[in-house]
């Protein structure tokens, strides 16, 4: 059931999954640029009910029935949300070191607040993260603009967001501002200490494997996920080889593997 809370004056969208096994970490599921907690679809029930873990899934500011952004976005966004936002959310529902589960944005974030923030999260599984801006993630965006432009998706978006341009603007005109070019996390990569899962479609439109390539060449636990045949949404293209894959990466956690 989707519930509210407030954090700092902001009232976020959310939805807690209770546990069925005892002692597991709770899993946080980290949506992407356009995406919400309805947006996820079952997927991050589906995981819920093959793991028995404890599962969140929440609405970013601006996002869902979250409270709207308060101000424009800065290059820094992501960092905004991994350094300052998420752990706020973690507080108020008193969720000590979880596991984070990010797709596209929201694994950006993830990594963001793994890396800083190492003693508080258990483990991270990122499907299509950002690392650094590739031309072909501009191209696909410039597209995606103009799909918005001559098409209904503004009217199949407004199902999930109070106010769908909004939510496409800020991510559209973000990435390609040009002062947005020279974003990148990969200064921080090297911060990870928990096992890190990364999932990446080979036929991703919006980025190439070089994203993930470079966590596992600056992190010492990192697994590597390619998928034939799927786009940058993994967890809709090829469901149930990510669930397998996250139900095996979890395995690894609780018999201490890779610790």
């Amino acid at each position: 059931m989707v519930d509210f809370v407030d954090v700092d004056g902001w009232r976020l969208e959310y939805e807690l999954i209770a546990a069925r096994r005892p002692g597991l970490p709770t899993l946080v599921f980290l949506h992407e640029a356009l995406g919400s907690v309805a947006l996820w679809r079952d997927f991050p029930a589906r995981v819920a009910a093959a793991t028995g873990c404890r599962t969140l899934i929440w609405s970013r500011l601006g996002h869902g029935r979250s409270a709207p952004l308060p101000a424009p976005r800065t290059p820094r966004y992501l960092h905004t949300e991994a350094l300052e936002r998420l752990p706020r959310l973690l507080a108020a529902l008193s969720i000590e070191r979880p596991v984070l589960i990010g797709h596209s944005d929201g694994g950006s974030i993830a990594l963001i607040h793994a890396a800083a923030l190492p003693d508080r999260v258990a483990g991270v599984v990122v499907m299509a993260p950002h690392e650094f801006v590739e031309e072909k993630a501009l191209a696909g965006i410039r597209l995606a603009g103009e799909s918005y432009a001559h098409s209904d998706w503004p009217q199949k978006l407004a199902r999930y967001h109070r106010d769908p341009d909004a939510v496409f603007r800020a991510w559209h005109d973000t990435w390609l501002a040009p002062e947005f070019r020279a974003w990148s996390i990969t200064d921080c990569l090297p911060g990870l200490r928990c096992p890190v899962l990364a999932i990446q479609g080979e036929d991703d439109e919006y980025a190439t494997m070089s994203q993930i390539e470079c966590i596992a060449k600056a992190a010492a636990d990192v697994e590597l996920l390619g998928l034939a045949g799927c786009g940058h949404s993994p967890h809709r293209d090829q469901p149930l080889a990510v669930i397998e894959a996250i139900v095996g990466f979890l395995g690894r956690l609780d018999s201490g593997a890779g610790r």
